[in-house]
């Protein structure tokens, strides 16, 4: 690696091999794991609308959750340098993919929808800027090809209402579009 580079690493395994291989396009599974050294294995699948299953996370989910996990810690990083207190955090981000008649596809675009909950008496018109700021250093929005929006909404939060999953219902049925 040159200079400045770094290296990430995983592992991706096939789980869906029924016995025959890929001997007929209904013969295998769209199953795999994702493993990282020293991490807990991933159980994966196709998109629910090309036949995955929906108890498990998909390629789109990834992408999505990584982009917003990125956004998410660099505005932290950026309102805890700039001496805006955030309390809470949480994102329903959306991404909108199109699919082409012969079934590729991709993101056309996404919105951050992030909920964060700031000290009384912070400044929300800066920190609002700061998810600007954040697409200048968030290494998966840096690497995606299709623009990033950001729809982010405050109310104030106290220190004692931190506990970062206190009021945030995690089901994934309770997301709103």
């Amino acid at each position: 690696m040159e200079q400045g580079e770094h290296g990430c690493k995983s592992r991706i395994e096939w789980t869906g091999n029924r016995g025959q291989g890929t001997a007929s396009y209904r013969g295998y599974d769209r199953t795999w794991d994702i493993a990282v050294p020293g991490k807990v294995v991933v159980h994966c699948s196709n998109d629910p609308l090309l036949g995955g299953d929906p108890a498990r996370m998909n390629p789109e989910d990834l992408l999505l959750s990584a982009l917003s996990a990125c956004h998410m810690l660099w505005f932290l990083h950026l309102a805890s340098s700039t001496g805006i207190v955030v309390h809470s955090y949480a994102d329903t981000p959306l991404g909108i993919g199109r699919s082409a008649p012969d079934g590729s596809g991709q993101f056309v675009r996404a919105v951050l929808r992030p909920r964060i909950g700031l000290a009384r008496m912070a400044d929300a018109a800066r920190a609002d800027a700061l998810h600007h700021e954040v697409g200048g250093y968030c290494f998966i929005a840096r690497s995606v090809n299709f623009p990033v929006a950001h729809e982010a909404s405050y109310h104030p939060a106290e220190a004692a209402a931190a506990g970062n999953r206190a009021g945030t219902d995690m089901r994934p049925d309770s997301f709103a579009l």
